[in-house]
């Protein structure tokens, strides 16, 4: 089954109506889609904390790697360039930091406040190969920009 995306983005917009704080607003989102598809096994945020330093933020899921630099792996990749990064194949891509020997493959996407500073990724993990689609870009980006456009 995959996401409903919009009743997804109208529950998120519910809960997190008139919140500006990152990291509450990064706790909800997290949650929410976490817990919307099977195919979702990681689901969370790094936080940019110093120049080209991201750390590990709200998530849901088993442990996450604490400290990731722009330089290293998807994640970094998706700060560093600012780009969408959707990985059918960890094991394909250079430089892929494992923080679990379970993802096979991989979405990630910057995640902007409105005055376009970088706050951070949105990082979502699967524990099948190729799980994540054009669909989920669109969706998911919808949805960071829309509830991330007034966060602090």
């Amino acid at each position: 089954m995959s996401v409903n995306y919009h009743d997804l983005a109208q529950s998120i917009y519910a809960l997190t109506s008139g919140e500006t704080d990152a990291i509450a607003l990064m706790a909800t989102v997290s949650c929410e889609v976490h817990h919307s598809d099977a195919r979702f096994d990681w689901t969370g945020f790094y936080r940019v904390v110093a120049p080209e330093l991201l750390k590990i933020g709200p998530y849901q899921g088993g442990h996450g790697c604490l400290v990731i630099p722009f330089s290293r792996g998807v994640c970094g990749a998706a700060a560093r360039t600012g780009e969408i990064q959707l990985v059918d194949d960890v094991d394909a891509f250079a430089d892929h930091i494992a923080c679990s020997s379970t993802t096979q493959s991989e979405i990630v996407l910057p995640v902007r406040n409105g005055a376009g500073e970088l706050l951070g990724v949105f990082d979502i993990d699967s524990n099948k190969p190729g799980a994540f689609t054009e669909e989920d870009s669109r969706e998911l980006s919808l949805i960071l920009e829309t509830v991330f456009k007034a966060a602090h």
